[in-house]
């Protein structure tokens, strides 16, 4: 990262920092383990960008026995990394008070992978003998995609998180993460396997979402505003910049994160668009758009994923994500 790129960021939130005031102590917590995919938010920290605006944040990871959201809900946390919308649509349903006030992945980086050449376009992925997908994905993506292109259910089977039956099945297509599966199979089979990203093929729904209770606005603003656009201006940062202080403190915090597999993952973030994309192009990294949660949650009606009658506008704020303050980051890291 530039040395004027890193003071332009600082001060553009400084101007919204109260002089001489302590930090404001919040918790993120994320969905997973440390990785190259939470980079922006580790970026921000490395770069003093939260603090910059009054905040000092901790980063609590999640992982397979961990609930971060449940903490968040039981006001332990501040905020919480998301996946996709369909939760917090649900959670409207459920009359669970968590709103999204931001979106850094505009893409959701779930992709199927076949064997190189098996298929020649995505919709000759119904042709194919099997779907490894796991329960999850079966009854999310899988269905809008049978719905839309013709996936067999039937064809259907349990994805365990190990690529030996996709590696050893050529007729086969297998789901995971863009930033991650790839990597995977490359490194056990031998081969780099054709990658379809389902955001690519109208699973349309935003990704690596920021939620916090409706009750955080109401009480902190301010700790909110910050929190978002610090965080953009970090994602802004790791993409386009130098992320090697983020990374120092990813690998910190899980010892077990490669310095390779941290490259393929930035590399593919970057490559697909999945941060920095769509909506974020106009309105910044994070931004957010309400035609996009409308498409969306059109589509999974359709798909019958969802339900009509959910009031979705209760499941977002456009009021913190929209300020455009990684757009000159952006712009001044690549010499634009």
């Amino acid at each position: 990262m530039t040395r004027f790129a890193t003071a332009a960021a600082l001060a553009i939130l400084a101007a919204a920092a109260t002089p001489a005031s302590a930090l404001e102590k919040v918790t993120f917590g994320t969905n997973w383990v440390a990785q190259a995919e939470h980079g922006g938010y580790y970026q921000a920290i490395a770069d003093g960008t939260f603090e910059a605006c009054g905040l000092e944040v901790e980063i609590r990871p999640g992982g397979p026995q961990v609930n971060n959201r449940a903490l968040l809900m039981a006001g332990k946390i501040d905020f919480f990394m998301g996946g996709n919308l369909l939760q917090p649509f649900s959670a409207v349903k459920e009359g669970i008070p968590f709103v999204v006030v931001a979106a850094h992945f505009q893409k959701e980086p779930q992709v199927l992978m076949t064997h190189p050449g098996k298929v020649e376009k995505f919709e000759d992925l119904a042709t194919l003998d099997k779907y490894i997908i796991g329960d999850a994905g079966f009854t999310s993506f899988f269905q809008y995609f049978a719905t839309a292109y013709g996936f067999d259910p039937a064809k259907r089977v349990p994805y365990t998180y190990n690529p030996a039956p996709f590696i050893a099945d050529e007729a086969s297509a297998q789901q995971g993460y863009v930033t991650s599966e790839p990597y995977a199979v490359e490194k056990e089979g031998g081969f780099a396997p054709d990658v379809w990203l389902l955001a690519d093929y109208g699973f349309s729904t935003y990704a690596t979402t920021v939620e916090t209770m409706k009750q955080t606005i109401a009480d902190k603003p301010e700790a909110v505003k910050c929190f978002v656009e610090a965080s953009s201006i970090g994602w802004a940062n790791y993409l386009y910049g130098d992320p090697s202080a983020a990374n120092a403190l990813i690998q910190e915090a899980n010892p077990s994160m490669t310095d390779e597999q941290i490259a393929f993952s930035r590399a593919s973030m970057i490559k697909y668009g999945i941060v920095d994309s769509g909506d974020s192009l106009e309105l910044g990294i994070g931004g957010m758009k309400a035609e996009t949660f409308k498409d969306f949650y059109a589509k999974m009606i359709d798909a019958g994923v969802l339900e009509e009658g959910i009031d979705i506008e209760s499941a977002y704020t456009l009021e913190f994500s929209n300020s455009g303050v990684a757009l000159p980051v952006k712009k001044k890291l690549l010499g634009e």
